[in-house]
């Protein structure tokens, strides 16, 4: 089977681990708690950053969010691992901009993930994703964005939403611990 990934808040935890960048680079100490009740992708407002100002931020610090340690989630390595040893082919598929592509496939392979550079795809804005999805006819997709996952409504591709607090209203199955993978794909859970 092909199975589908984004990376970032789906793969990796990266929004909490630019929280605590957040928090070092502008002297707070705001509590983690703060982060898990943040009902939006983006993550300044805990901060009293405006919109604007939290897109410079986020611009700004870009090079820390994505080079640094950002955990991966548990499992997540090891779940993709066990499925291209079982011959299942795996894609990535994301939205970081194309500068960052090259060096986010080296980052992530880095972290143990298995990487076929042929099935490693950037630089596409979320609503883009959709057009990768057909082509590459995916048998499953895993995304956080509900922006991406509205997009892949009437697709043939099996859709699960990773989850997240900004995404508790999209009406899709959803995986929460990725541990759970293997019993969605063995059940043929839809």
């Amino acid at each position: 089977m092909k199975f589908g990934f984004d990376i970032d808040d789906t793969l990796i935890n990266l929004r909490e681990h630019a929280f605590h960048i957040y928090n070092k680079k502008l002297g707070k100490n705001i509590p983690i708690e703060t982060f898990h009740q943040i009902d939006r992708v983006e993550i300044h407002e805990p901060f009293g950053l405006t919109d604007e100002q939290g897109n410079a931020m986020w611009n700004n610090t870009l090079e820390d969010i994505y080079y640094t340690f950002c955990p991966p989630f548990p499992d997540a390595v090891e779940t993709l691992q066990a499925l291209a040893k079982q011959g299942h082919e795996i894609y990535y598929i994301t939205s970081r901009p194309k500068e960052h592509g090259e060096r986010t496939k080296e980052w992530v392979k880095a972290r143990g993930f298995p990487v076929e550079d042929d099935r490693f795809f950037y630089g596409m804005e979320d609503e883009e994703k959709v057009d990768f999805i057909k082509n590459l006819q995916l048998d499953y997709y895993f995304d956080d964005k509900p922006k991406v996952l509205n997009t892949l409504l009437k697709e043939n591709t099996k859709v699960y939403v990773k989850d997240q607090p900004y995404n508790r209203n999209v009406s899709l199955p959803r995986i929460v611990h990725w541990n759970e993978l293997k019993n969605i794909i063995g059940n043929g859970k839809q």
